[in-house]
This record gives C-alpha cells, sequence and structure tokens, in this order.
C-alpha cells in the first residue's frame, strides 16, 4: 500500500527522546516544551507560543481567551476538517458557514460580502441580521497548506471588531509573497493563531497543538487555561475552569527534531507536487489544483480534480481504482454546513464548496514517498481512463 500522509523520521528524533527518557523528564513540563515553543516563535516571529495537547484543543482555547461565549457567532469554513466547528461548539456557539474558493480555502470575497450585507455594526459590534447574534470572531483555515486570501478581510474584520483566528493546522511554513504580508507566515496574521502536529501532517509530534500570538494578555490567558487555570501551584487553588491541555516534553522533543527537518521537507514535497503536475496535466479529464499566486505554501496536500464526461471515471470510481492498486487516497471532507449536527446553523452562498467536493481526490503526499511510487501513481491513473 503506498499510504496517503504518513511521518517522516529522519533527523534527531531519537536523540533528543532518548534525552527524555535517559533524564526522566517525558510529561508536561521539561526543557524541549519551552524550546519547541521558542522554535516556533522563531520559525514564524510570533512572539509567543504556547505548546497543547492538540490542534483542536488550541482552537478552543484560543476562542475562549478572545471571548466567545454561548450568546455569539463565528463565521466558519464548510471546507475543512471538523474540529474547528467542533471547537466553536464547546463554547456553545454558533458556527454560520461561508463557502470557498478554488484553492479550497474560505472564500474572502463572500465573507466580505456577507460582513457588507447580512450584518449591521452597532455599539462597536457586528450582528447578524438574520439571527441578530453578534458576530465575535471568524475562523479562518488554511487547507491543504495554502494561505487564505486575508488582503481585504484583515482591515474589514478590524474595522467591524471580528476577531481573526487562524486555524493554521496544515500550514506551518507557509507564507505570504505580496504586500502588505510579504514574508509574514500563516498562523501570525489575526489576532491568535494554531498549529497542529498531528500524524498525517507535515511535521508531527504524534500529537499535538501550539498556540501563537503577538498579544501578551492572550498568551499568558492560553497558558493559564492550559494548565488547569492555577492561581496557586503550591495550595491548588483554581479560581476558573481550567483545562490539562499541556504538551507533555517527550512529545516536545519529537517536535524540535522535526522542525529541524521543515525546510527540507516543504522542499521535497514542492518538488513531488510538480512533478505530479507535469504528468497530470497529459491525462485528459484529469487535473491537479494549483496554489495560490500570493504565498508560498508547504505543499502539505495534493488536489486532484476529476472531470467524469472526459476521463471516464467520477470521483468515487477512481478511488475504488486507486485501492484495487495497493494506492489509499480519500475525497475532500464532507461539507461541514451538511453535517448532522450543524445542518440547522446559517450556511452562505454555498457553491464552490459543492463542486470541490464532487470532483476531488487527496492523493499520496508524504514526504517519504518515492519518485517510483509517484510515477505508479501516474500510471494507474493513466490505465484508470475508460
Amino acid at each position: 500500500m503506498i499510504p496517503l500522509s504518513v511521518p517522516h523520521i529522519r533527523g534527531n528524533e531519537w536523540k533528543y527522546i532518548k534525552e527524555c527518557l535517559d533524564t526522566e523528564w517525558v510529561s508536561s513540563a521539561g526543557k524541549y516544551v519551552d524550546r519547541f515553543e521558542k522554535d516556533i516563535c522563531d520559525l514564524t516571529g510570533a512572539k509567543y507560543a504556547i505548546a497543547c495537547v492538540n490542534g483542536t484543543a488550541a482552537l478552543q482555547v484560543a476562542l475562549c481567551v478572545i471571548g466567545v461565549t454561548s450568546e455569539d457567532e463565528v463565521l466558519v469554513p464548510t471546507v475543512t476538517f471538523i474540529a474547528p466547528i467542533n471547537a466553536v461548539r464547546y463554547l456553545d456557539a454558533s458556527p454560520v458557514f461561508m463557502d470557498c474558493d478554488d484553492y479550497y480555502t474560505i472564500d474572502a470575497n463572500k465573507v466580505c460580502q456577507f460582513i457588507r450585507t447580512q450584518t449591521i455594526f452597532k455599539n462597536g459590534f457586528t450582528y447578524n441580521k438574520n439571527t441578530q447574534k453578534k458576530i465575535v470572531a471568524i475562523i479562518i483555515v488554511h487547507v491543504f497548506g495554502n494561505a487564505v486570501n486575508l488582503f481585504d478581510m484583515v482591515d474589514l474584520c478590524k474595522e467591524r471588531n471580528i476577531k481573526i483566528v487562524e486555524d493554521a493546522a496544515e500550514s506551518i511554513g507557509t507564507y505570504y509573497t505580496q504586500k502588505p504580508l510579504t514574508n509574514r507566515f500563516t498562523g501570525t496574521i489575526g489576532e491568535i493563531g494554531c498549529y497542529s502536529f498531528n500524524g498525517n501532517k507535515i511535521i508531527t509530534t504524534g500529537g499535538g497543538g501550539m498556540v501563537v500570538t503577538n498579544n501578551p494578555v492572550y498568551a499568558e490567558r492560553v497558558k493559564y487555561l492550559t494548565t488547569q487555570a492555577k492561581d496557586d501551584e503550591m495550595r491548588y487553588i483554581h479560581h476558573e475552569v481550567g483545562y490539562n491541555f499541556r504538551l507533555t516534553n517527550i512529545q516536545a522533543a519529537l517536535g524540535v527534531a522535526q522542525l529541524e527537518c521543515l525546510n527540507e521537507y516543504i522542499q521535497i514535497k514542492k518538488k513531488n507536487f510538480y512533478l505530479y503536475q507535469s504528468e497530470i496535466e497529459m491525462i485528459p479529464g484529469l487535473k491537479l489544483a494549483g496554489i495560490p499566486s500570493f504565498c508560498e505554501p508547504n505543499y502539505w496536500f495534493y488536489c486532484l480534480q476529476v472531470e467524469k464526461e472526459v476521463y471516464g471515471r467520477d470521483r468515487d470510481g477512481l478511488i475504488r481504482h486507486f485501492q484495487s492498486n495497493g494506492i489509499q487516497t480519500r475525497p475532500v471532507w464532507y461539507l461541514n454546513h451538511l453535517q448532522k449536527p450543524y445542518v440547522r446553523y446559517q450556511s452562505y452562498r454555498i457553491e464552490k464548496a459543492l463542486e470541490l467536493l464532487e470532483n476531488t481526490i487527496n492523493l499520496p503526499c508524504s514526504v517519504g514517498i518515492s519518485t517510483d511510487e509517484i510515477q505508479k501513481v501516474i500510471e494507474v491513473m493513466k490505465d484508470g481512463r475508460k
């Protein structure tokens, strides 16, 4: 089986983890937790980074510290893994679903249109005309490593007092290449950003996450809440409900070693992307989705688009063909505004997402995939035409 996306271990992972075991610093404190947080700051330019147990926990706490409550709404993309939507509901707030653009990221034009035409601004806050609820935040997800088109959205959200939470779970290492965001990394544009280091990400801690921000108040609150909200560590006094969300030292050691290899991994993924692209463009009915012109992505996932009438198979037929040839692929996540827990919530002009759901397949993209394996995937695509 050629897997979809699996970890790649080639650096100092064994060395750093062995040090944790030798010194018995394996739990939720230790030098590697501190080092991992510092290294993330050094990479992204964020002033503060707080490690936590996973990306979903990072999102939940991020929403909490910016003030999302049960009376509020949060704008969210329908095309994303369900985690950020669940994080909104963990706080008993309500999601409002937005469409995607050609790059699978939230459609910035439709978001701005929604804010300008479907909301009102009064007493310093933005309110949804339809529900009368306050829109406190927007979660933008840098899907598959592509940066969201934030250029107009940043100013509009600031004007309307809508806080931007960046779900950069899939985009560690992605940065903008156009003014005024040139050389700024995803996760650092809004008020607060979140990363994930799950096993299928470009770098991994097995399971883990990170919150980044330039706001010292937010940073202090995130650290406080993720460590069980201790007000007196000696006497175990707690004035708020906290969470056991800290990353372990042994996981952080893995993350430090993986982060040392990130630039190399991105170059490998970029090379493989263009190898796929050059071959796929020769197969009628198939196309590899491109990348936005305003960013340098980390090329985390590759999206194959299938035109059934030309290729001869639809998305599901090609997935089955891959499977019968020992190749793991997957469709795009089922759209969140259609998921059973979320069908009752508002959505706004969902169109492109429905199209991409039906025609997109994610191809094998592990850092460790070989050229021969990529060629096998390509040959299976060529043989699959009917």
